[in-house]
């Protein structure tokens, strides 16, 4: 079970936009890559196609490990914990305690 999901603040901690916040775009469990909004930015040349017509030099999200990047709770990083409260499993915050979700 992946401890971030899509829509999480994360913080890179390691490579070269160590230290980068943005969002979680898209999580792949398989591999363990998470694709962070503005990180890792990678060009990429496009041929001419119906949905770019020019084609041309495009930027975009590479996928990094899930490993490098960490959950931010209220402007601090913060490891991720799962806990049951009642009957539903959640997710907290380590250095707060607090439910995250």
């Amino acid at each position: 079970m992946l401890k971030i999901k899509k829509g999480d603040t994360v913080r890179v901690i390691a490579g070269k936009d160590n230290g980068k916040e943005g969002k979680v775009i898209a999580v792949d469990h398989k591999k363990n890559k998470v694709t962070v909004e503005g990180v890792n930015m990678i060009t990429k040349h496009a041929k001419p196609s119906q949905a770019n017509p020019n084609g041309g030099i495009l930027q975009k999200e590479a996928p990094i490990d899930i490993s490098n990047v960490m959950y931010v709770h209220k402007g601090k990083v913060t490891r991720i914990g799962f806990k049951v409260e009642g009957d539903k499993k959640v997710r907290f915050a380590k250095t707060t305690g607090e439910v995250v979700d």
